[in-house]
């Protein structure tokens, strides 16, 4: 069966169609600008590059259009890796939030969209949009479509990890908690993870750091969440791209009050002007790597600080679940950036982490970089979060 992988965004939308009975990823790409009269479309064969198609201007005045875009294509003479539209059995999509409703990814129904709808609260800028894509395939395709809910891993997480110390009814009247993100790729490399440790979920305790624009750390026990940096919101947690991570709440009025902020504007400022680019002029990691070889005091800084509270977190959470047998880093960061791995490395020694500078000089690879004789295993593991949706939706079809 050959499944479509829908990830979309409030301007864009991202896919994969994945031949899931061999895992083959026949084709990607993705549409940007919807709505504007610059979008544009990038779609890649793996398997053929000349049959690449590099951001090339298309009329794409919302997201149905972006989608029949896409099914042309996979379809046409010259780009397509498919004959016909009835190859595809479904399709399969990331949803950013599904309260605490979700658990494990769902068939989508019309009870589920209203819950993707009630939770627009807490994801204003993805919820919608993932709703489009979703509609927008209704419209045109006949086939079974699964949600896959961003926050679906977490749900095991006990109450003490996940509650607020605010007022009871705030969690009970407007579902006020963390629920954590990332989760189809926390899934994914916790439990390859596993797999590398010997295949047995019981008594594992893992680490795993996505580090990439945005950024979590999740605690994962017996295979399962056991706590997460990323709360009600992607916000909470590590400096990220364009987020601040986790600060003093009070820091909010502050600013509010002194620059007369609204709090839409307040937002803004928090999740898309801070963090790297706020700190350092940048959001892309490879410039302030650029900038700090260079002696740039403030890309100096940015390093300085995520290694800090990578450090910090980590080493919570080793705490909280009584040890920890492997540390995992992915995510466009995590996966290549050796230099942040070495000196989190380095401060994590009291564990009795060692490792192999060697080995760990490697980018974008599947790799143990941790000595014979560490008392914890560190590894990197590229994500695959389109895998974890197609197996998911492969599961869903199969039961219907």
């Amino acid at each position: 069966m050959k499944i479509l992988v829908i990830n979309a965004g409030s301007s864009s939308l991202k896919y994969q169609l994945i031949d899931i009975d061999n895992e083959d990823l026949l084709a990607k790409g993705i549409c940007e600008q919807i709505g504007d009269s610059s979008s544009s479309f990038t779609h890649k064969v793996p398997s053929d590059k000349s049959k690449t198609i590099k951001d090339l201007k298309y009329p794409m005045p919302d997201h149905g259009a972006a989608i029949q875009l896409v099914l042309d294509t996979l379809v046409s003479k010259e780009n397509g890796v498919i004959d016909s539209m009835d190859e595809i059995g479904a399709v399969g999509h990331r949803v950013l939030h599904g309260g605490e409703k979700f658990s494990d990814s769902v068939l989508v129904t019309e009870e589920v969209k209203e819950t993707i709808k009630e939770c627009f609260k807490f994801g204003p800028l993805h919820n919608p949009a993932n709703l489009k894509g979703i509609e927008a395939c209704e419209k045109i395709m006949n086939v079974p479509q699964v949600a896959v809910f961003d926050t679906g891993f977490h749900q095991t997480m006990p109450d003490y990890a996940y509650m607020y110390a605010l007022p009871y009814e705030f969690y009970e009247e407007d579902g006020i908690r963390k629920y954590g993100f990332h989760g189809t790729s926390h899934r994914f490399v916790s439990g390859r993870c596993i797999e590398l440790l010997g295949g047995k979920a019981e008594g594992t305790k893992i680490i795993t750091c996505h580090l990439g624009n945005g950024s979590s750390i999740t605690a994962v026990q017996d295979g399962k969440c056991f706590d997460t940096t990323m709360g009600l919101t992607p916000l909470e947690g590590i400096i990220m791209g364009t987020r601040c991570g986790s600060i003093d709440p009070a820091i909010v009025t502050t600013i509010m009050k002194s620059h007369n902020l609204t709090p839409d504007e307040m937002d803004s400022l928090m999740n898309k002007k801070s963090g790297m680019l706020g700190l350092a002029g940048t959001s892309d990691n490879r410039n302030i790597s650029d900038m700090a070889e260079e002696g740039n005091e403030r890309a100096l800084l940015v390093e300085s600080m995520l290694c800090h509270q990578l450090t910090k977190y980590i080493g919570g959470f080793a705490a909280a679940m009584g040890g920890v047998d492997a540390i995992v880093f992915t995510g466009g960061i995590g996966e290549n950036n050796p230099q942040y791995r070495e000196k989190v490395a380095e401060k994590l020694a009291f564990l009795g982490v060692k490792i192999d500078t060697k080995v760990n000089n490697t980018r974008g690879e599947e790799i143990e970089f941790s000595t014979a004789d560490s008392k914890v295993k560190m590894f990197v593991i590229p994500t695959n979060e389109e895998l974890v949706i197609a197996r998911d939706t492969l599961a869903i079809v199969n039961n219907l």
